[in-house]
């Protein structure tokens, strides 16, 4: 049997033009003369259309856009397009998150999801009702069981989850299913694909089935979906698998020892947490309906890194590096963010800020009479700069891009209306040794110092008083993105983290800080996910705590 992955990228909300993006695709997959084609979870509302659901006229007109649809494809071989559909029963939650077949200019049946997350990202109880038993797609003289994204990741093995109470793998093979085919709106995180493929290969293995999985590929707010739709055999051989980070059709055929295409692809952190970025700032760009980005170049690490990403995502005529430089700012640092913006090919502006900040401090002289010099005036700073890159973005229509790093936002070592101004933080769920590991890897990849090794090698500092650097305040950032892992990425406790060697002084200080900074993250602008946990749509920390 042949099968075809629309591995597309849609946009979130947008019905019709989710449509033709899926019409054009079936055009396209149909020169392969499939018995089948797939299409993601939700590829018709887009993934994740939260509470869009909530709207009634939103799911009714998802309905209308289907039958226009499965009128369109009338001459195609049978379509499987995910989409939210209308629970008919009085009892229960009000909608399937459902996978429509199309065929001969109508929708013929309709397939549920059964198991709905409620971690991290997912809220999928808060609108669908579960499906109840196995649902067998006949076609032909096939038998073919339709799952949804989470119906497959029912592993206890899987980063160490709790089973679900129903496996619908094991009940689709039990009610005959010859083969499985998964529509999955699956997000990215670093090293997930490689946990993805052993666990599909160990389930078609296991069932002695063929698996066929396709995902969405794309950004939509905080979430980026890395594509990468595979296949893999009865004996849990991968046989296909598409590209990353990218759209493409994949055909694959079960019946036939041949293996399809396997697209190339790197798992190195660096290369997949690169080409994220990129995914997610150019989506993010593209479908808020900005087409120029900006932000302030410092001649640090952090900037020059988001530089990069957004000159490869948008294109470097359409990046603005803004240079702000203040009487405490080296002028290495205007050099190297010159010699970056050069490299690039971004445009640049220089605006020093030395003026207003007298005029600032001749204006609260009064009311600062007597007090020192302290944190207030280098957050001003922070704050100035702040207010001339919103300028520029309401001025000329563009986004402006924040800078700082998982590390940073994590300790609260940012300043609010200041340095976390924008519309969108590119590397906000990037640890900062990882920023210099990318920016390392990027200057391979490139076979030249895209990024200056200046930048690179030069003690990290916000250059908010003379002579400071970061290790003023914080721990060396090895010791602190190990302290951060443990406590953000796995859940641990203060007392975990000491008895796993750390000094308890230190231990508790950092989490102090993490801890006193939520009320500046709930202020923050959206920020790229891009590890199993980050400080987005999944993370639900109450402001107003104790310690424990």
């Amino acid at each position: 049997m042949r099968l075809t992955l629309l591995q597309i990228n849609t946009t979130v909300g947008d019905l019709d033009g989710n449509a033709e993006r899926i019409r054009a695709a079936v055009r396209k997959a149909c020169l392969q003369r499939p018995a089948l084609i797939v299409a993601p979870e939700l590829a018709l509302s887009g993934y994740p259309p939260r509470d869009l659901l909530l709207t009634d006229r939103f799911v009714a007109r998802a309905s209308e856009v289907l039958d226009g649809l499965a009128e369109d494809l009338a001459d195609a071989p049978p379509v499987l397009v995910g989409v939210p559909e209308r629970n008919p029963e009085a009892a229960g939650r009000p909608l399937y998150n459902a996978a429509a077949l199309l065929y001969g200019g109508r929708v013929c049946e309709t397939f549920h999801k059964t198991l709905l997350p409620t971690y991290d990202v997912f809220d999928e109880d808060r609108y669908f009702e579960p499906a109840r038993g196995a649902q067998i797609l006949r076609l032909g003289d096939r038998r073919i069981g339709i799952s949804i994204c989470e119906d497959i990741w029912n592993d206890a093995d899987y980063r160490n989850r709790r089973r679900y109470h129903t496996d619908p793998v094991a009940e689709l093979v039990g009610a005959g299913a010859e083969c499985i085919v998964n529509i999955s709106a699956s997000p990215f995180t670093a090293g997930k694909q490689e946990v993805r493929e052993r666990m599909l290969s160990r389930i078609a293995k296991e069932h002695a089935v063929p698996l066929v999985y396709v995902n969405q590929v794309g950004g939509n707010d905080d979430l980026i979906f890395d594509g990468r739709s595979s296949a893999f055999d009865a004996a849990g051989r991968l046989i296909a698998r598409a590209a990353g980070f990218a759209e493409d059709l994949a055909t694959v055929d079960l019946a036939s020892p041949a293996p399809g295409t396997i697209a190339t692809d790197d798992f190195a952190p660096e290369s997949e947490i690169w080409r994220a970025l990129v995914l997610g700032t150019r989506d993010y760009t593209r479908k808020t309906g900005f087409t120029s980005v900006h932000l302030g170049l410092s001649g640090g690490i952090d900037s020059s890194l988001v530089a990069a990403v957004a000159a490869e995502a948008v294109g470097a005529e359409n990046v603005l590096g803004v240079m702000m430089p203040s009487p405490y700012s080296s002028a290495g640092s205007v050099e190297d963010a010159e010699v970056l913006a050069a490299n690039l090919g971004i445009r640049t502006a220089l605006l020093p800020i030395r003026q207003p900040m007298v005029a600032f401090d001749d204006l609260l002289a009064e009311v600062f009479a007597g007090l020192p010099p302290d944190i207030t005036e280098e957050n001003m700073q922070a704050r100035i700069r702040a207010v001339l890159l919103m300028a520029i973005a309401n001025k000329f229509g563009s986004l402006l891009l924040s800078t700082g790093n998982k590390s940073e936002i994590s300790v609260g070592y940012t300043t609010i209306y200041g340095d976390m101004a924008g519309g969108l933080a590119v590397i906000a769920d990037v640890p900062k040794g990882m920023v210099y590991r990318i920016a390392s890897w990027l200057n391979g990849r490139e076979g030249r110092p895209v990024i200056p090794e200046a930048i690179i090698d030069k003690p990290p500092s916000a250059e908010l008083r003379p002579g400071q650097t970061d290790r003023d305040t914080l721990p060396p950032y090895e010791i602190l993105d190990a302290i951060l892992f443990r406590h953000i990425d796995r859940h641990e406790s203060a007392a975990e983290i000491v008895e796993a060697g750390f000094p308890e002084g230190l231990v508790r200080t950092v989490l102090r800080m993490v801890r006193t900074a939520e009320f500046k993250r709930k202020q923050a602008p959206p920020g790229l996910k891009v590890t199993d946990r980050a400080f987005g749509t999944g993370w639900r920390m109450p402001i107003a705590r104790g310690e424990w």
